[in-house]
């Protein structure tokens, strides 16, 4: 496969992300990236939509609203309009961070209720992403290595509950079966990915989905007879559930989970940053978070809810070495088309989730590699950022392996900290600050989690010394050769 790069000299550098690949490689990757999010996008509308009372048709719509609104809010953060979009490859989709609050809020008023605190919830997240993008300077690699590494062990108990078979209340939910067709899927992307062959390399991920897809079919793992149930094409019904409503509690507690999203989808602009290897500046980072608030605000009205970016699309650049913004927008616009034509999406709908589960142990790993290669980028001498690593990385691990651990907590509490990718973000921002940049009250002799494996001297030492000075046995002598006492410390 060709890969066509712009010539044009007055165009300054070509940065990684504006590589063009052409039609046909832009549709096969573009399409692995909405087969690796595809059950992540349809998974929020599904619950919402149960716990509001809806209807399974009306549940049919919200979930085709969902892929049509995650679409257009993949082409404006990649291609970018104004003030709008990071311009890099994030793939964007309907976030998991609200699906507590927002069940909790259609209790009190139903689906116009979670749309009413959707929309003011973001045009307040809107007005506050100027001070967000000022904040580059406090995500140096450790910061973002710290969370990059936290969202790939916060996708892996996704990944193995697709290997189970994505159902908790199926009959065959952990069968041997259900984890076998995983690891063959598994080991297909393995094989595929060691093929000399560099576009099958890069399409590893495709074709074990397509491949592992046919196995679970011939094995009578899945059907298709769902496929041809239904319109082949509808358009988004803009307010179809009605209007929306607005409130004051629901607003709070929404634009609490509006925090958190820009949160995770800085760390999200950032890791994708590191892992293309182009400069995110200020100016990037805020276009990148008025894109993700942009899309919110509208997102209701053809009935879908907040946007953010799909960490584990982050694992799949990663994963296939793909860095072009023009392929996550052709998979943009492959959303859109799901979103029009509902008969692609249930064509897509009915690859396995143990196919899911098996490719996902290689996105999700990579991701988390991929933050351990950034903390490798760390200075770790005679300073503290060991125990901020240590300490962030197992706070947010905490919700990961013990999802109960806030319950008894108030309800904003468990709202900010359930996710680990949050948890972790704030935890390693708040200690880069009281170790890194808050340096009044700091010991010239780090903790011995600093100095654990490193020799230190104080400065205020060698500044005794005088040229000529020089160590012989253990002696220091001047340069007269005369012996300088050494004070010894005291005994305890």
């Amino acid at each position: 496969m060709t890969v066509q790069t712009a010539t044009n000299a007055e165009a300054g550098p070509i940065r990684p992300e504006d590589e063009r690949l052409g039609l046909a490689a832009n549709l096969a990757y573009g399409m692995q990236h909405i087969l690796t999010m595809y059950g992540g996008i349809v998974a929020v509308p599904l619950i919402v939509g149960q716990a509001a009372g809806l209807s399974p048709a009306d549940i049919g719509l919200l979930i085709t609203a969902s892929l049509f609104a995650g679409g257009v809010a993949t082409i404006l953060q990649t291609i970018g309009l104004p003030f709008f979009g990071c311009q890099l490859p994030l793939v964007q989709g309907v976030s998991f961070a609200g699906v507590a609050t927002m069940i909790a809020i259609s209790g009190n008023g139903g689906i116009q209720a979670i749309f009413g605190a959707v929309i003011a919830s973001s045009l307040l997240g809107l007005l506050i992403t100027p001070v967000f993008s000022r904040i580059t300077r406090f995500f140096p690699p450790l910061v973002a290595g710290i969370v990059i590494t936290t969202i790939g062990l916060t996708l892996m108990p996704v990944a193995g509950t697709w290997a189970m078979g994505g159902d908790r209340n199926a009959a065959d939910f952990g069968s041997p079966a259900n984890i076998l067709l995983a690891g063959v899927t598994l080991a297909i992307v393995l094989l595929l990915s060691k093929v000399g062959n560099a576009a099958i390399s890069r399409l590893s991920i495709l074709l074990a989905l397509v491949i592992g897809t046919a196995i679970a079919y011939a094995t009578g793992m899945t059907d298709f007879s769902q496929v041809g149930q239904g319109p082949v094409f509808a358009l988004p019904q803009i307010f179809h559930f009605g209007y929306p409503t607005f409130g004051v509690a629901a607003t709070i507690s929404m634009f609490i989970v509006i925090l958190v999203t820009l949160v995770e989808t800085s760390a999200d602009i950032f890791a994708v940053g590191e892992i293309v290897e182009t400069k995110v500046d200020g100016r990037r980072l805020g276009d990148g978070l008025r894109a993700d608030m942009l899309s919110s605000m509208l997102a209701p009205v053809v009935g879908s809810f907040t946007q953010s970016a799909f960490a584990q699309n982050v694992g799949l650049v990663a994963v296939t070495g793909v860095k072009s913004r023009y392929v996550v927008a052709t998979g943009g616009l492959i959303l859109v088309a799901l979103g029009l034509f509902p008969v692609m999406g249930r064509i897509v709908a009915a690859i396995p989730s143990p196919v899911l589960g098996g490719a996902g142990i290689v996105l999700f790993g990579t991701v988390a590699a991929s933050g351990i290669r950034t903390l490798s980028k760390v200075d770790y001498a005679n300073n503290m950022n060991l125990i901020i690593v240590a300490t962030s990385i197992c706070f947010g691990t905490i919700p990961i392996v013990l999802p109960a651990f806030y319950h008894q907590f108030p309800a904003w509490v468990e709202t900010i900290f359930h996710s680990g990718i949050s948890s972790s973000a704030l935890m390693a921002i708040t200690l880069n600050l009281l170790f890194n940049h808050f340096t009044a009250g700091n010991s010239d002799q780090p903790s011995v989690f600093g100095a654990a494996a490193e020799r230190t001297i104080r400065y205020t030492d060698i500044a005794q010394l005088e040229d000529g000075d020089y160590f012989m046995d253990g002696r220091l002598y001047d340069a007269n050769g005369n012996e300088v006492p050494l004070i010894r410390p005291a005994s305890h």
